[in-house]
């Protein structure tokens, strides 16, 4: 019942080990979960998208992240793009910003390019980063908003 059976010994043919599917997997992931019933004290460093419906309270390092309107992080975002929905305290830096009508951002935020919807809340200032530098103030403040209704 439980030995091996004499087509699979005289094949030679083994099924992969566990751990190399799971290696396998985790190399090919192009995103990581925090779910709406997670709470992560401390920062992080992540090369993959995040996606953000729990609470962190630390740094976050990342490719993109996506926060849901539940959501709440305490400290500073740096990523390629991030999308907001929830609240936020702490300073962001992002080439490509966009702020959902949802969200409740306080901290100063460098960007290239922003997008705040109506009814989105920001506390903070805003600079217009290029390429890896920031510019001078007087690029400070230029703001795109997006209507989230249609004009009558």
């Amino acid at each position: 019942m439980f030995s091996k059976s004499k087509t699979a010994s005289k094949s030679g043919s083994q099924s992969p080990s566990p751990v190399a599917k799971g290696s396998a997997a985790r190399s090919a992931a192009t995103f990581s979960v925090i779910g709406a019933d997670v709470v992560v004290t401390g920062n992080i460093n992540a090369t993959v998208d995040l996606h953000i419906d729990g609470s962190v309270e630390g740094d976050i390092a990342c490719a993109a992240v996506i926060q849901g309107e539940g959501s709440r992080i305490t400290g500073s975002i740096v990523a390629d793009s991030a999308r907001l929905s929830g609240m936020v305290d702490g300073s962001i830096t992002a080439r490509e910003l966009i702020i959902a009508r949802t969200a409740h951002v306080t901290g100063d935020i460098a960007y290239e390019s922003i997008s705040i919807e109506t009814g989105g809340v920001v506390e903070g200032r805003f600079t217009v980063r290029g390429g890896a530098a920031l510019l001078t103030s007087e690029h400070e403040s230029q703001l795109k908003l997006v209507s989230a209704a249609p004009a009558a």
